[in-house]
């Protein structure tokens, strides 16, 4: 009861009487929904929402949020409906539940499935109302600080899924008392044994700092007021998870990171932020590049302030951090402070905007997951934005996670611009891709209509917008390239078996897509391009021909290779095979058609019976160029690499790759080469056998 009349307390501070009155309906609403139920711990469960419902109060949240605290596991887990919740309280209320309801009536095939599909719900009833959100961080932060009662690998479970995804959306959110109490929390729970010793070692710490602390924040106080600057100036504590992970990722001993003093200042308007921190400089060194700019340039969740770092007294560091009440104010309530300072203030409506915005690239990124895993690496990545601001050519600002990519800039101007990108100038000047963009850099992207993303980009992006629309247009290209192999693969088995593919009528395509349970044609050819069907099993039922009858003609199927087929044919890297080669195709689930060499070993190592072996021959009209491997041993003199080099050159090759290792008294040089065919290889290696140096060349096969 005491929890219930405290709520009722909280509530009256800010919420008109008659709405105060709707939350004692809902407290008994569910104090009798929840009657006889009991907490792990031994709790009545009406406690629980109770607690949610209180975390929320000091946001000053309206009533109907609220209400959807109070009520938000009723529908889950007791006999209440929605349409009852809905006709007592309102629909908004009613919706807002739905959102906080966990979709535990589906049976999914793995947790992992479950918690992707939950995550996604939550995300789309965020995305539609963002007081979900916060309901579902309160009822987390409530989880959390009551964990002990659960058993140890539901702790750990329940802690890392809060480290990874709840506390980095509160950040996100710019909700920092959150985020911070998550993090410590999730820290206690999953390295209990560092949290007490640091949690121990802070509290010593804290009482011996407090003198030194007293004296800098009486000096700092006393030089503004001499300057006529009205400020409040507090010192800062870290929270225990931000010690330790400094510790970690700068190797410090808990005393070095503890000898850095915190303050926090704040004044009445933005100059005064700009000459408090000129006046701070004077009293004490500034250090040469820790200094950031976020009222000039916020961060995502709306977070503005000046931070600064001084050489204190007897070469202490100190952190100061300068900011407008109106900024703190942002930075500890975040997307909520629209509830609690109803103000109209532009910053508090931009916020918005940027968490609306950010909400539907994410769910778009999201949408395109095919599956759980892909959906959980994806907002993982999104949550974790330690950002770089860069400019667009017409100076816009684009804010991107660190470790970003001049890829990931591209699709974050416009998914087309990025599927369309082939280079890039940083500064003005050209750069890779794969360029890591840095504070302030100036970026355009230069495209052309032809241009197609290229796979290996996802080895080095660092966005999920990025990722998901490469792999999304991969995959769609890789199905249609595949659809067309698998035609072909088809045709030739049907000819083999002396069917003509153009006698195949609808009627036969419709059986066979009902047999397979395939709901069109492009996907069973899609299948069979990808080695997901046996051509020569499709080819039977399609036609009608048992397996008696094919097996004498279904050895004459032979599949010609273009060079053209995209990523439906790859050439094994294993052997590198190129036109003039004898070789043999392998069927690979899920990869296409792989082509090796005959001779090639791993091929032989490597045979199971998942591969389905093909005979493949070249293509008369192959114009293409193809990589091989080459080794010369050569004697170690100065100018022989330019030697080799123009030898190939002058044969009409280009050099892919050179690498060079010492084997005696020689050295060994290794070259990944363009050629068009054996022949080209042949020409090549003629000429380079002509330089003096040159000692032995072999072409190298089964060279990763």
């Amino acid at each position: 009861m005491a929890g219930a009349d405290s709520l009722i307390e909280e509530v009256s501070a800010y919420l008109k009487p008659q709405d105060v009155e709707y939350v004692r309906e809902a407290i008994e609403f569910s104090r009798a929904a929840h009657l006889g139920q009991m907490r792990q711990s031994g709790d009545p469960y009406f406690s629980h929402p109770i607690a949610v419902a209180r975390v929320l109060t000091p946001l000053h949240i309206d009533v109907q949020a609220i209400i959807a605290a109070l009520l938000h596991d009723v529908v889950e887990d007791t006999g209440t409906t929605a349409e009852q919740v809905a006709e007592k309280f309102g629909k908004p209320v009613a919706e807002l539940v739905d959102g906080l309801s966990k979709l535990d009536r589906i049976q999914f095939e793995t947790r992992e499935d479950a918690q992707a599909e939950n995550f996604r719900k939550m995300l789309l009833a965020m995305a539609r109302d963002v007081r979900v959100i916060l309901i579902k961080l309160a009822d987390r932060l409530h989880n959390m600080r009551t964990l002990e009662s659960m058993p140890l690998d539901k702790r750990e479970r329940i802690a890392r899924e809060t480290m990874e995804i709840y506390a980095p959306i509160a950040n996100r959110l710019g909700l920092n008392d959150f985020y911070r109490e998550l993090q410590d929390l999730s820290f206690k729970h999953l390295h209990p044994n560092r949290y007490a010793v640091l949690s121990k070692a802070l509290k010593v710490a804290r009482g011996n700092r407090r003198e030194v602390l007293g004296k800098i924040l009486e000096a700092i106080r006393q030089r503004l007021a001499e300057h006529h600057i009205e400020a409040d100036v507090t010192g800062r504590e870290k929270n225990i998870y931000s010690i330790y992970k400094k510790m970690q990722s700068k190797s410090l001993a808990f005393s070095e990171v503890l000898d850095i003093y915190g303050f926090r200042v704040l004044v009445n308007d933005f100059a005064s932020c700009y000459v408090a921190m000129g006046v701070l400089h004077g009293m004490y060194k500034p250090i040469p590049g820790k200094f950031k700019d976020y009222i000039a340039i916020p961060k995502v969740n709306g977070y503005q302030s000046l931070h600064t770092t001084l050489f204190g007294p007897f070469g202490t560091p100190i952190e100061i951090q300068i900011r407008t009440h109106e900024m703190h104010r942002i930075a500890d309530a975040g997307v909520a402070s629209h509830w609690l300072y109803k103000s109209g203030h532009d910053s508090i409506n931009d916020l918005h905007k940027k968490t609306h915005q950010w909400l539907q690239d994410l769910l778009e990124s999201l949408s395109q997951s095919s599956d759980s895993s892909e959906f959980l690496e994806h907002l993982k990545i999104d949550l974790f934005p330690d950002e770089v601001y860069v400019f667009t050519p017409k100076g816009r600002i684009l804010s991107l996670p660190r470790g970003a990519t001049a890829v990931d800039f591209a699709y974050s101007v416009h998914t087309d611009i990025g599927n369309r990108c082939i280079a890039v100038k940083v500064n003005h000047e050209l750069a890779p891709l794969r360029t890591e963009l840095r504070n302030g850099d100036r970026v355009e992207v230069i495209t052309a209509p032809n241009a197609k993303p290229n796979p290996a980009w996802l080895a080095y992006v660092a966005t999920s917008k990025a990722r998901s629309h490469i792999r999304h247009f991969l995959k769609n290209m890789q199905s249609g390239e595949s659809a067309q192999l698998g035609e072909r693969l088809l045709n030739q088995s049907l000819q083999a078996l002396g069917v003509k593919p153009q006698d195949m009528d609808e009627a036969q395509w419709n059986k066979l897509l009902r047999d397979t349970g395939v709901k069109t044609r492009q996907d069973i050819l899609a299948d069979i391009g990808l080695g997901r069907r046996l051509n020569m099993v499709v080819a039977r039922q399609l036609a009608n021909i048992g397996e008696a009858e094919s097996k004498e003609t279904a050895a004459n199927a032979v599949i010609t290779i273009q060079g053209t087929e995209g990523m439906a044919v790859q050439f094994a890297q294993c052997c590198r095979p190129i036109p003039g080669d004898p070789i043999i195709g392998v069927i690979s689930s899920g990869q296409g058609l792989i082509v090796h060499t005959h001779d090639c070993p791993t091929l032989r190592r490597g045979k199971s019976g998942t591969e389905q072996l093909m005979e493949v021959a070249w293509d008369k009209n192959i114009h293409r160029p193809f990589d091989v491997n080459i080794k010369l041993l050569v004697v170690n003199q100065r100018g022989v690499l330019a030697k080799v080099a123009a030898a190939i050159a002058e044969a009409d090759a280009n050099i892919e790759n050179i690498n060079f290792s010492h084997e005696d008294e020689r050295t060994a040089l290794y070259f990944t080469l363009e050629v068009n065919n054996r022949l080209h290889l042949a020409n090549i290696m003629r000429s380079l056998r002509r330089i003096p140096e040159v000692v032995r060349i072999i072409r190298v096969k089964n060279a990763s």
